[in-house]
């Protein structure tokens, strides 16, 4: 399999959690086309893939308001018909429904989002792992 990476980040916890997503698949025997910005897509990384990721980090007022960072941007990557995706959102406090949010958008792309997971700042190693896990136990057995 080889996947895409897309992450939004502010001080830099979500791209810390890409990069150790990616190193995670890359144990599992993937290749990562690409890891770039949202704002900032590889275009071809996307079109490679099989798989894209999204991650953004939680905006809002501590417990009100809660939202994916960067939805303008998410809502403008390459159309992605065809690509199967697995979002994650950063947090400190709650993410309320930030996955809920992030998925329709990146759905609105026209990707077919396997699920996500809302990764604690405090425990980023640990809930990344969660994520590959969860990822590779909802891979469709085709593309296993």
């Amino acid at each position: 399999m080889k996947a895409a990476i897309l992450v939004e980040s502010l001080t830099g916890n979500t791209w810390k959690a890409g990069e150790r997503i990616g190193s995670l698949l890359q144990q599992e025997g993937w290749s990562i086309t690409g890891l770039n910005r949202v704002r900032e897509p590889d275009h071809a990384a996307v079109q490679e893939a099989d798989m894209v990721i999204v991650g953004t980090w939680v905006h809002g007022l501590f417990v009100v308001g809660q939202a994916p960072w960067g939805l303008g941007g998410i809502d403008k990557l390459p159309m992605m018909r065809g690509k199967k995706s697995a979002v994650f959102c950063t947090f400190a406090l709650n993410p309320a429904k930030t996955l809920d949010k992030l998925t329709n958008s990146v759905m609105g792309r026209g990707a077919d989002v396997l699920g996500g997971v809302a990764l604690n700042r405090a425990k980023l190693d640990e809930h990344s792992e969660v994520f590959v896990d969860r990822l590779l136990a909802n891979l469709p057995p085709a593309l296993l």
